[in-house]
C-alpha cells in the first residue's frame, strides 16, 4: 500500500467522527470510505516534500512553534517597495502585505483556493449533475445570489449520500493548489494559526486539513446531514458558513474566541471578500479562477502564493 493511501486511511476515523450524530450509518460509511481510498492510487495530491510525520488527529494538542511574527515588522510601503510594484494588483497592496507580515491568524477559503477546484462541482460531476450545479456555483462565487440559496439549490439537485461522497473522492481525488502547502507550512513555522473557512463540506475538507497539518477544530465548514441509512437529508443551517455573510460571522467568532490582533482572509470568491472586516486584510486569489468582482474588492490580488510565502519567511523571528 502506498504512503498516500496509508495517510488517507489514517484520516478516516475523523471523517466519520464529523458525522457522529448519525452513528448507525457511520460504520458502514467508514468501511466504504476505507475501501475507496485503498483502491485509489492518488487519494489526495500531496507534494513530495510533505512528510507524513506532520499528520495528527482531531484530538491532538495544538501545535506550538518556537517562532512568532516579528515585533519589528516593517511597514507595508517598505515591503511593497522590495518587490516590483507594477506586478501587484489591489486596493491597498501595501496594507495587505503588512497585515500578512504580522498576522497571528490567516484564514483560507478551500474551494478554488486551497484546492484547485470546487468540491461541490466535482461531487455533482460524479453524479451526472455537473452543468446544473456549476451554474449555481458561479452565481454564488460572483456574488449574484445569496450563498444560502445557492447551497440549498445545489444540494437539492445532487442529494449526495455518504456513499456518493466516498465514491467521488475515489474517482476524483482532491488536488492542492500549487504552493499552498508551503505557505501553510511557513505560517505554522512562524507561529501563525491557520484556519480553513469554507462554504464547502466538512467531510471533503478534513482530508485536506490532515495533509496541511491544520487541526480539525480550525475548520469552519458545512455539515451535510444523513439518515440512518446514509442517505442525504439536508445540511446543518447552524453552521456560520451555510448562509450569506457567513464568513465574516465565522471570522468574528474566531477573533473573539482567541483574541487575535491581526487576521488575514485569503480566497477566490465574493463570500471571501465579505470577510473584511473582521479580517484586517483580504487577499483575493485568482490562481484557479480570476473573478472580476473579487479583484475589485481585494486589498491585494494574487495569482499564486509565492510572494506571500516570501513575506511570511522574511518576517519571522
Amino acid at each position: 500500500m502506498s504512503s498516500l493511501n496509508r495517510l488517507a486511511l489514517r484520516s478516516l476515523p475523523t471523517l466519520v467522527a464529523a458525522q457522529q450524530s448519525f452513528s448507525t450509518g457511520a460504520a458502514a460509511f467508514s468501511s466504504s470510505y476505507a475501501r475507496s481510498f485503498s483502491r485509489s492510487s492518488t487519494p489526495l495530491f500531496i507534494p513530495s516534500h510533505i512528510s507524513t510525520h506532520r499528520q495528527f488527529n482531531n484530538h491532538s494538542a495544538m501545535r506550538t512553534y518556537a517562532s512568532t511574527p516579528s515585533s519589528q515588522t516593517p511597514n507595508g510601503s517598505d515591503i511593497l517597495s522590495s518587490y516590483s510594484s507594477d506586478s501587484h494588483i489591489g486596493q491597498d497592496v501595501a496594507h495587505a502585505m503588512e497585515m500578512l507580515a504580522k498576522a497571528d491568524a490567516v484564514c483560507f477559503d478551500v474551494d478554488s483556493t486551497v484546492i484547485d477546484e470546487e468540491g461541490i462541482d466535482v461531487l455533482a460531476d460524479t453524479l451526472g449533475k455537473g452543468p446544473e450545479v456549476t451554474a449555481w456555483t458561479t452565481k454564488a462565487m460572483d456574488g449574484n445570489i445569496k450563498f444560502e440559496d445557492a447551497l440549498a439549490a445545489r444540494l437539492e439537485i445532487i442529494k449526495p449520500s455518504k456513499t456518493d461522497i466516498a465514491n467521488c473522492l475515489e474517482k476524483h481525488p482532491l488536488r492542492l493548489s500549487p504552493g499552498v502547502d508551503r505557505l501553510v507550512e511557513a505560517l505554522h513555522k512562524r507561529g501563525t494559526d491557520v484556519y480553513l473557512v469554507s462554504g464547502g463540506f466538512r467531510l471533503m475538507i478534513e482530508p485536506v486539513a490532515e495533509v496541511l497539518g491544520v487541526n480539525f477544530d480550525r475548520i469552519y465548514a458545512n455539515t451535510i446531514t444523513f439518515d440512518e441509512s446514509g442517505d442525504y437529508t439536508g445540511f446543518d443551517s447552524n453552521e456560520p458558513t451555510s448562509a450569506d455573510q457567513g464568513k465574516p460571522k465565522a471570522l468574528t467568532m474566531i477573533k473573539e474566541k482567541y483574541g487575535y490582533k491581526t487576521m488575514v482572509m485569503v480566497g477566490d470568491g465574493a463570500t471571501d471578500a465579505q470577510a473584511k472586516p473582521p479580517a484586517d486584510a483580504f487577499v483575493g486569489f485568482g490562481g484557479v479562477v480570476a473573478r472580476a468582482a473579487v479583484k475589485e474588492k481585494a486589498c491585494w490580488f494574487v495569482h499564486d502564493f509565492e510572494t506571500m510565502i516570501d513575506i511570511v519567511n522574511k518576517n519571522s523571528n
